[in-house]
């Protein structure tokens, strides 16, 4: 298994983990809301229970004391004959009749409630007949008859009666509301034990994303650390690399320049000792033959044309393949003459400011080819009037410029295909300079180089004193 494929299907687990615990919290609050939902309308009808049980017992209770009123005012009529009994007992029969009204409402939805209530307006009509018959025949003064009512026990007998009926309607209304208030508390108690549940859920939730928060973390930590080792891994590579194909560039170069050394040597030598021997031919066979006639004389005069053409092509080419006068008369001396012969040939304006500098063979070639190289770009491209070329010493290193007023150009847009530019600057870090061109379109063209006096290979320019 590779090393990170766990890293990942950890990652991959704890995203899906994370993505469920918000399903989970909602069906959590879905629950909660469900059971307060519930509870509150087990409250509402245990609310309205309560309030119908305390309305029955208070009308029961209220209809009970006006009977008792009644009854009261009829005895105190039906002894004294005082008309003033009569009213406490009017206004007892008038809330008897209301209470009895509202009952009858209140138990239109109870068949049991409404039964038992049937057994007591019975027996508070014929508690209401037996006390108006007997104020009847007190009226009409017949005293016999209202007395004979009065100590029988029919009217007794209704009266426990009623009070046997209210007194269970009473005890149902009590039942009932003692009913509400156990429903309430098992509403509530449902509340907290739906609100407990709701928040111990909340809490493993909270630390299960905690945990996952924190294994995300880990592993994200790890994918990191991975991919900084992996990072850290091919820059060495492409650091390696770099410098592998660097120190391969720099040793085709030195074999480069070597070949060349080594190529003008064997056309200064070999090549150079067989023109000079055709010259000193041509000169023993001036003396030996009659030039007079115009056709032989021509062709002497031609041959030796030749002769001193194909040595000054073989020292041009020698001083391309490997100038001489850098050997023999410096830096300054062979940039001079470099700038002079480029001024002749591409007919523009080269000035010079040359200071005396002590470099490296190595490093003075460096010089010398990017000099070299960027008035050949010059005289191709620019379009110059005018080049200057300065080489300037300074305590720790040397700068070189070479700038012209030509057409300049877009340094970012420059093709990958360029090597002229590309191998200017391989040669200048080679060295362990560095190489700066600064132009824009119609601004003309900078090519700057610092480098220092003296540089070990290998060892990073910051540390040459550059």
């Amino acid at each position: 298994m590779h090393p990170e494929e766990n890293p990942r299907r950890w990652l991959s687990r704890v995203r899906k983990m994370a993505r469920s615990l918000p399903m989970v919290l909602l069906a959590a609050m879905a629950v909660l809301v469900g059971i307060n939902e519930t509870g509150h309308l087990r409250s509402q009808d245990a609310v309205g229970q309560m309030a119908l049980g305390r309305s029955t017992h208070s009308d029961v209770s209220t209809l009970l004391q006006s009977m008792l009123d009644a009854e009261t005012g009829q005895r105190g009529y039906l002894l004294t004959g005082d008309e003033t009994y009569l009213a406490p007992y009017d206004l007892a029969i008038s809330t008897v009749q209301t209470k009895l009204d509202r009952l009858r409402q209140q138990f239109v939805h109870a068949p049991e409630d409404m039964q038992e209530f049937g057994l007591l307006s019975q027996q508070i009509a014929c508690k209401l007949a037996e006390m108006e018959l007997s104020l009847r025949l007190r009226r009409q003064g017949n005293i016999d008859a209202w007395k004979f009512i009065l100590n029988t026990d029919m009217g007794k007998e209704c009266m426990q009666a009623i009070h046997q009926h209210a007194l269970e309607l009473i005890q149902r209304s009590d039942r009932r509301v003692q009913n509400g208030q156990r429903q309430i508390e098992q509403s509530l108690m449902l509340s907290r034990i739906g609100i407990a549940t709701v928040t111990v859920i909340g809490l493993l939730a909270f630390s299960m994303y905690l945990r996952q928060a924190r294994a995300l973390q880990a592993v994200n930590q790890r994918e990191q650390e991975l991919l900084e080792r992996e990072r850290d891994r091919l820059e060495g590579l492409v650091r390696e690399r770099t410098a592998t194909l660097s120190a391969l560039a720099n040793h085709l170069q030195q074999v480069r320049e070597e070949e060349r050394g080594h190529l003008a040597r064997e056309l200064h030598d070999e090549l150079g000792a067989l023109l000079t021997a055709a010259k000193l031919d041509v000169a023993r066979l001036k003396s030996k033959i009659d030039a007079t006639p115009p056709d032989v004389a021509e062709r002497l005069r031609h041959l030796t044309e030749t002769l001193n053409s194909g040595i000054a092509l073989k020292r041009r080419i020698i001083e391309d393949l490997r100038p001489s006068s850098l050997s023999n008369l410096g830096l300054s001396a062979a940039i001079e003459i470099l700038t002079r012969e480029c001024a002749e040939r591409a007919g523009i304006e080269v000035e010079t400011s040359l200071e005396s500098v002590q470099l490296p063979e190595a490093t003075q070639l460096t010089v010398y080819r990017m000099v070299q190289e960027a008035l050949t770009n010059i005289g191709k491209y620019a379009k110059a009037r005018r080049v200057l070329v300065s080489v300037h010493s300074h305590p720790r290193h040397v700068a070189v410029q070479v700038r012209d007023d030509g057409l300049g150009f877009d340094p970012v847009s420059v093709r990958p295909n360029s090597h002229g530019l590309a191998g200017m600057r391989h040669r200048v870090e080679a060295a362990g300079g560095r190489l700066s061109i600064a132009s824009r379109p119609g601004g003309g063209t900078l090519v700057s180089a610092i480098l220092p006096l003296e540089y070990t290979p290998g060892t990073p320019p910051a540390l040459q004193g550059v």
